[in-house]
């Protein structure tokens, strides 16, 4: 077969055996050797490629926690604060008034009427959030000046929580006896009692799911999006990333197949079958992930089990130890009871899956770590590499848990720019702030560390990522916890060989070494000689995927 030689300014390995380097050859799609031109020249008959020859190539990068939605999220409409660029490189301005957003509601209205569209047509946007906007929540007042008539979904940020207006609590069957939990209601008022259009955790949002059908996070996937996603993660450097809520569906195992097996979708997607609040029995779960595997190729990885305990911090639906909230709010929802949590982990911990658990809140952290140690000392097993993800508010001494009984953790560090301020003034205040996604810790530990971006809740860039968890400031200019920034390399590090670890790949991806997957990241400049604060800025030209080389838009 032929070899291909690669040059470049520089390649970082991520391997300590062999750092840097400034040619690599491919064959088969794998990496057959890393070091000079005259040393590799010696595996005979080559082609050198020099089209990387003013670039730096890194391990191609490792999303460890996102959802495919991200590229096809941008079919609805955007509602969020921050600026944010789509598939197709266009920035969509944010929102920084809840008039704002309610102007922008009702022009979409508007605009849906002047095309015909019935009134009776939802409207479904995405990406809002209130805790910016000074503790004012959004209610059915505020939506229904954008329209009384026409059914309004807005999915918020976090995938935890939406707001609908009358019409659609209208339609939902939603009203003052409903008692499912995370219906919020008035307190106070002329409209005491009644809904005020807030929904929180699956629960209550599904029941304007089944009326509408699938929005936000849990809008059904398409192969189009799924492409999206693929041009989106060439613009960031992604070779390798999570589709961590799935249902696994007949449906969505043919969607995914077919956009992958197609030769301009360069991403690799590993989908985790989703397993929290109950609703699967464990034990058909874990035989339905097991049969998957059969199917896995290189571009799709089944295997991944998701697990859930609680909400969103920012939601104030996370599950918080003592003293709480710092604003009083009362304590999260629990998306998983613990009891059914430990009793489906260990099925599916029994029938050698990877388990990935969201916990957000630190009570929810604990109560995972209880019961996974209970687990273990029940069924122990060797190198099983389950993973807290998020873990936001782990501190020392649970970190130090986690490494006793090999638990992994990717932490969300794109909350301490997104919702640093925030958490410091509303949620877990100054002192809990200050150990936000603890990295240092975490490493200190001895825990394996990747870190995230769970797009799109915030937007994909591991780059941007490795710059949060480096530099730990906030819009406001505050840093978080100057003793939980580490360094540079630690941050390329867990968003290549990291992630890879808690995935189970790094035999094969995650470091440019003799006989991975031939993987690249190709960068405009060296992260490791720049200005650190520079990081979040350096510019990616695209990506090699075993061997393929994919340029991404305006690269």
């Amino acid at each position: 077969m032929p070899i291909t030689i690669y040059a470049a300014r520089n390649i970082i390995t991520m391997n300590p055996m062999q750092p840097q380097a400034t040619h690599v050859a491919v064959r088969d799609g794998r990496i057959l050797g890393v070091g000079d031109l005259a040393t590799l020249a010696q595996w005979g008959q080559h082609t050198l490629d020099t089209r990387f020859a003013d670039q730096v190539l890194m391990p191609g990068l490792v999303e460890g926690h996102c959802h495919l939605k991200e590229g096809s999220m941008w079919d609805m409409h955007y509602l969020g604060w921050f600026d944010r660029r789509d598939p197709q490189g266009k920035v969509w301005s944010g929102l920084r008034s809840m008039e704002a957003v309610v102007n922008r509601l009702a022009a979409i209205d508007a605009q849906m009427r002047a095309e015909g569209k019935s009134a009776t047509e939802p409207l479904i946007a995405w990406g809002f959030d209130p805790i910016y906007f000074g503790g004012e929540r959004m209610t059915v007042e505020h939506l229904d000046r954008a329209s009384s008539a026409r059914p309004i979904v807005i999915a918020h940020a976090n995938g935890h929580l939406m707001n609908v207006n009358s019409a659609m609590l209208t339609l939902a069957g939603v009203d003052a006896d409903n008692e499912v939990e995370g219906v919020v209601k008035f307190a106070h008022g002329p409209l005491a009692g009644q809904p005020t259009g807030e929904l929180q955790e699956p629960a209550a949002m599904f029941l304007v799911i089944r009326k509408v059908g699938d929005a936000g996070l849990l809008s059904p996937m398409t192969v189009q999006g799924v492409k999206s996603f693929a041009a989106l993660a060439c613009m960031q450097g992604v070779t390798t990333a999570t589709d961590l809520v799935n249902k696994l569906t007949d449906a969505d195992c043919q969607t995914l197949e077919a956009a992958l097996v197609q030769d301009d979708c360069g991403v690799r997607i590993l989908p985790a079958f989703q397993a929290f609040h109950g609703t699967h029995g464990a034990a058909l779960g874990a035989a339905h992930v097991q049969q998957l595997m059969a199917r896995n190729t290189d571009r799709l990885r089944y295997g991944l089990v998701k697990m859930m305990l609680d909400g969103s911090i920012q939601g104030f639906s996370a599950r918080l130890r003592w003293p709480g909230y710092f604003n009083g709010a009362p304590n999260g929802i629990w998306v998983t009871a613990p009891a059914q949590y430990e009793a489906d982990f260990e099925t599916y911990h029994r029938a050698g899956l990877l388990i990935h658990t969201h916990t957000n809140g630190d009570e929810a952290s604990e109560v995972a770590i209880d019961a996974i140690e209970r687990v273990l000392t029940k069924a122990p097993r060797a190198d099983h590499r389950h993973t807290l993800q998020h873990a936001q508010m782990v501190d020392a001494p649970l970190f130090r848990r986690m490494a006793a009984l090999g638990l992994c953790a990717n932490l969300f560090a794109n909350h301490l720019w997104y919702w640093g301020d925030q958490h410091y003034e509303a949620t877990m205040g100054p002192d809990r702030a200050n150990r936000l996604d603890g990295c240092a810790s975490a490493l200190a530990a001895g825990v394996h560390l990747a870190i995230h971006s769970d797009a799109p809740v915030t937007p994909l860039g591991p780059l941007f990522t490795a710059w949060c968890a480096v530099h730990r400031i906030t819009p406001q200019g505050r840093v978080l916890g100057e003793g939980e920034r580490i360094s540079v390399a630690q941050a390329l590090h867990a968003i290549t060989l990291g992630a890879a670890w808690t995935l189970k790949l790094d035999h094969e991806i995650g470091s440019i070494e003799c006989g991975k997957r031939a993987d690249f990241c190709v960068l405009a400049e060296d992260p490791l000689a720049i200005d650190p604060m520079r990081l979040k800025d350096v510019a990616v030209w695209g990506t090699v995927l075993s061997g393929r080389v994919f340029q991404a838009r305006g690269g």
